[in-house]
């Protein structure tokens, strides 16, 4: 919703007399647009016009609060002031920003082209700044990753504001909260009994372990890489499961798939699943818990569902909503000010009332009147530290990494220096090092990804320098066989590295069996650069390579270096034809998260 409050200048005798309100409605590009005119006594200079986007549950709050504010508020230079109000869901700004400073966010993708930047932005989550300030240092710093586009694919960075927005900061540091709302676990309330609910507090493992039982409880998450409280649940969850003492990855694992599986776009597509009536096998069989913001709670509740929903506050309590509001330094300076005054204007008993009819808290974590405290609420919440931004990028990694569909084909390399030990590993070798990182990735990987493995050197398998372990094949027929081949995996004594001719094979190798729908990709892992003088060339590998990719088969090249003794610029050739990236472990003790990144790299 917009909304614009505008007090023209007046003249003549009109400009002594109060001439009243005069409100229209009309519908502009698709958005309901209120224009409010106030003209009063005293003349302004002009209009300063302040843009806000907010997240579509707060916009509701503050419309009525930035209405009030400029029927009085004044610009700098006696300005009449204009605020107009847009109900704008938070990935999209984020997705907006990010494009406009050329600036990758794969996770998110590129901007829908209908989204403007604002000039203040109030998303539901400071993890949004967050995750625009690590893409944008990201960007800057290089993080020993390249990426290169597929053919005919567009770079993030083509795009005429990038160049103008260059040297301008994505976000500030961070915003001031205007609102809150905590992360629950949004449980049906016969479903919620069972827990214990509303007498005992309910625990991680409890949920864990009820997630794992014998007849397991459906459990869902809104898409986390564009969704706040996904997230939110998504860190709390993945905490808890790597706490869990011996059963840590087991439970990580367990946990991981348990929320792929129960994933939606959207929380109205979430709230869906929930069962309908109190019948066993409903219950059983529908959705049985999700983190959910307390305000979609209250929101489902209100209209007298057949099963309502518990929330349940968890302990340790997920990240909350915090609602900052944003000042972008796209700002044009002359509205700081102006920006300043209407953040002022969203505090107080008034305001604090408009958000409580939303199903949201003031910023001190209190709540209005009005509030329709779910069961067990409590009267107030306590302000969350801020979350560990690398536990965010981690996380959201790991989660891009599992759940695009996949066919992917993973050589590993073998040659002699992959025997060398590694200090920061307590002395594991290199080749341990990456296996482990390979078995730790085909663990999280679901039954529906295919997966192929081979390993390379020189004279590996007869006159040529890999060797097929595995073929392509899906995951859940040859699970087990994967494991055993990785666990089998040794250098070879003497061994070259045999990278050109191991590059060309994998990738027709690929192609062969190119699979529409899904996201097809090689993952090479090599600690050294082409040894194999018997071998084809750089060159010829290249154009070879340029002669046979299809723009409409795109297969992803994938190369991780395994210690700085990988060539990245020889890598980095190789994937500028194919597409792909190039990430290089400088300590090979790290390649089970390089690994990570690498995998999550083609969803983009």
């Amino acid at each position: 919703m917009t909304a614009r409050h505008r007090r023209p200048h007046s003249t003549g005798t009109a400009s002594r007399v109060v001439l009243g309100i005069v409100t229209t409605i009309a519908v502009v590009g698709g958005f309901l647009t209120l224009v409010v005119l106030q003209r009063r006594g005293s003349s302004c200079e002009g209009e300063l016009r302040l843009n806000v986007a907010a997240a579509p549950e707060i916009a509701a709050a503050v419309e009525p609060a930035a209405q009030a504010w400029a029927k009085t508020a004044t610009g700098p230079n006696n300005q009449c002031v204009s605020v107009d109000v847009v109900s704008a869901e938070p990935v999209d700004v984020a997705a907006a920003i990010a494009t406009a400073h050329g600036v990758p966010m794969r996770e998110i993708g590129q901007a829908d082209g209908k989204t403007k930047l604002p000039d203040v932005w109030i998303p539901d989550s400071s993890t949004w700044i967050q995750r625009l300030q690590a893409a944008a240092a990201k960007a800057k710093a290089g993080k020993g990753e390249t990426v290169t586009p597929a053919p005919g694919q567009a770079t993030a960075s083509a795009n005429p504001q990038a160049a103008a927005l260059a040297n301008k900061p994505l976000v500030p540091e961070k915003g001031t909260s205007v609102g809150r709302s905590p992360v629950v676990l949004a449980v049906p309330e016969p479903l919620a009994a069972t827990l214990g609910w509303p007498k005992k507090q309910v625990t991680w493992p409890k949920l864990l372990q009820t997630m794992n039982q014998g007849t397991p409880m459906r459990v869902g998450i809104v898409e986390p890489t564009r969704n706040a409280a996904g997230l939110s649940g998504l860190l709390a969850m993945a905490g808890a499961a790597q706490a869990s003492g011996a059963k840590a990855q087991e439970n990580t694992v367990a946990a991981l798939r348990a929320l792929v599986k129960g994933k939606s776009a959207l929380t109205a597509d979430l709230l869906a699943e929930y069962p309908k009536d109190t019948d066993p096998a409903t219950l059983a069989t529908k959705l049985g818990a999700a983190p959910l913001p307390e305000f979609a709670v209250v929101s489902y509740n209100a209209n007298e569902p057949p099963v309502r929903l518990a929330a349940i506050y968890m302990e340790p309590s997920p990240l909350g909503l915090d609602y900052p509001y944003t000042i972008l330094p796209t700002m044009a300076p002359e509205k700081s000010s102006t920006a300043n005054g209407l953040l002022a204007a969203l505090h107080g008993d008034e305001y604090a009332n408009a958000l409580a009819k939303a199903g949201l808290r003031a910023s001190d974590g209190k709540t209005g009147a009005g509030f329709s405290a779910p069961t067990g609420a409590p009267a107030s919440i306590a302000a969350d530290k801020p979350a560990d931004v690398v536990s965010i990028i981690k996380s959201l990694t790991t989660w891009s990494a599992v759940t695009a569909p996949s066919r992917m084909l993973a050589i590993i390399d073998v040659s002699g220096s992959m025997g060398q030990l590694v200090p920061t590993a307590g002395g594991a070798t290199r080749e341990q090092v990456t296996v482990e990182a390979a078995k730790g990735g085909l663990a999280l990987f679901d039954d529906d990804w295919s997966v192929g493995l081979w390993t390379f050197s020189t004279f590996l398998d007869g006159n040529k320098d890999y060797k097929q372990l595995a073929p392509i094949a899906p995951i859940a027929s040859q699970r087990n066989k994967l494991l055993a081949a990785l666990s089998g995996i040794r250098p070879k004594e003497g061994g070259a590295t045999g990278l050109y001719d191991t590059v060309l094979a994998g990738y027709r190798e690929v192609k062969k069996g190119w699979a529409p729908g899904r996201i097809n990709s090689m993952v090479i892992l090599t600690d050294g650069e082409n040894q194999d003088s018997d071998g084809i060339s750089l060159d010829t590998l290249l154009t070879t390579l340029r002669k046979e990719a299809d723009p409409n088969k795109p297969i992803q090249v994938i190369a991780i270096g395994i210690s700085e003794d990988a060539s990245k610029a020889e890598l980095e050739k190789i994937t500028k034809v194919t597409g792909g990236g190039v990430f290089i472990a400088k300590d090979p003790a790290q390649i089970g998260d390089i690994f990570l990144q690498a995998i999550a790299l083609r969803a983009q």
